[in-house]
């Protein structure tokens, strides 16, 4: 493992091969039977359990994460956290996974929410621990076993987070962590028949191929794919605050976030005040070592992907930038881009970097319009004073995920997904326990038939 603050080697991590891969999900197969005959409150004191035992350790699972991701060490806090909270939340789902009782004629009929079986869950490297959470809380709350394949560049905290799993009394078996590269942990997950849903986060491309390979078994998939998000400022809106949130929007873990508000569409009337508001808070947002608590934005995770970043910058109209540590580590400094049209591939394509692109429009038709000219539609930010316009803009943009005056729209318990090419099915929230679930139907008949 490589730490990107330093591009230092620190440790290592055994992949699995196909063999071993099919070895965890069968022993998650048998096991499955068991963890679904738990009763449900026994099932809660265990996720209870495993929510204090990682409580316990947020500060190790957190410096862990900033050697592993290159995470701030207050993100990655928050982000141990939220795995605490998230199974703290779901604990409580086990007991109220209740079914309906549908009148007929001729006797009774219910319904029962049953777990699938063997979950496969693809995490990816920019945000190891909460992406894991939001998918084995659930499933392992609806009685579901779970094999978990880490991204191949920060797989420590989720091994750790297997660990505590198993000190807390979840069955071995029934949590298991399998890190080793996609092309054969994940896409076994795929193509094993005993694993009934995989849920993926990543590229769009990398979805697409798993949606098209879940077909053959008409395997059930949650996919939260690629974001090109738009952050829409209005002339009437409170134009300080929101240059002060913008940078944050974006530039939040080194912009390596599905949801960065990384195109930002400003009214023209205010178009050149805003971007004299916004440079002071682009040159101020502190990039530097992820392990000081005062780091707002750490290093990118690889020297690959800095020179995928740096590509979407040569050329192109840089407005300004912030500043960025010199020397080793994968670091690139806070960017902002002035498109010269909607047809720039720093506007159009997810750069997933500290990149952001203006550009400015005319009236609210012309805002959506341009928010919606793109192949994603996973979140977004509007601002405006008008109750109305916040409203009518909020329906009209095509986005899973939408905030209005903040930058902040994903919580898990609140519905979490995209539209069109960002996403399939909805994660978190108090009805994602029915995605890790099929319904069965159970007519009884009451006398003579």
């Amino acid at each position: 493992m490589i730490d990107p603050a330093t591009g230092a080697v620190f440790t290592s991590v055994p992949s699995l091969d196909l063999a071993a891969t099919d070895a965890a999900v069968e022993r998650a197969a048998k096991a499955f039977p068991a963890w679904r005959a738990v009763a449900p409150g026994d099932r809660a004191r265990l996720l209870r359990r495993f929510a204090a035992l990682v409580d316990q350790h947020v500060d190790e699972l957190a410096e862990l994460e900033v050697r592993n991701a290159g995470h701030t060490i207050g993100n990655a806090r928050w982000e141990a956290g939220n795995v605490r909270d998230v199974l703290d939340y779901y604990a409580g789902a086990p007991e109220r996974l209740t079914g309906r009782q549908i009148p007929v004629p001729g006797g009774i009929d219910v319904t029962f929410h049953e777990p699938l079986g063997v979950v496969g869950i693809i995490v990816p490297w920019n945000f190891p621990m909460p992406i894991a959470g939001w998918g084995f809380a659930p499933a392992l709350a609806a009685g579901n076993t779970v094999v978990l394949k880490p991204a191949e560049l920060t797989p420590l905290t989720a091994i750790r987070l297997g660990e505590l799993a198993v000190e807390a009394g979840i069955p071995r078996d029934v949590f298991q962590v399998l890190p080793g590269p996609g092309r054969v942990v994940g896409q076994r997950f795929v193509t094993h028949p005993a694993v009934r849903k995989i849920c993926f986060t990543g590229s769009t491309g990398v979805g697409k191929s798993i949606m098209a390979g879940a077909a053959d078994q008409v395997k059930r998939v949650t996919l939260e794919l690629g974001g090109k998000s738009a952050n829409i400022v209005f002339a009437d809106a409170d134009l300080e605050r929101a240059a002060a949130s913008a940078p944050a929007s974006v530039f939040d873990n080194a912009g390596q976030d599905c949801c960065a508000r990384s195109r930002l569409l400003v009214q023209e009337s205010v178009y050149d005040k805003f971007l004299g508001l916004l440079e002071p808070a682009v040159k101020g947002f502190r990039v530097e070592d992820p392990a000081l608590a005062t780091a707002e934005m750490g290093p990118l995770i690889s020297a690959g992907h800095r020179a995928s970043v740096a590509s979407y910058v040569e050329g192109s109209d840089v407005a300004f930038t912030g500043r960025a540590p010199e020397g080793d580590g994968w670091w690139f400094p806070p960017t902002v881009l002035l498109a010269r049209s909607a047809d720039d591939r720093h506007w159009r394509e997810e750069v997933f970097g500290p990149v952001l692109s203006v550009l400015p429009f005319r009236d609210e038709e012309d805002a959506v319009r341009l928010a919606n000219d793109t192949e994603y539609g996973l979140s977004g930010s509007l601002w405006t004073r008008d109750l109305g316009r916040a409203l009518r803009v909020s329906r009209a943009v095509e986005t899973g995920a939408l905030s209005v005056n903040s930058h902040s729209s994903v919580r898990y318990w609140t519905p979490f997904g995209g539209m069109k090419q960002s996403g399939l099915g909805r994660e978190l929230g108090p009805d994602a326990l029915l995605s890790f679930t099929d319904v069965k139907n159970v007519f009884m008949a009451m006398g003579d038939q």
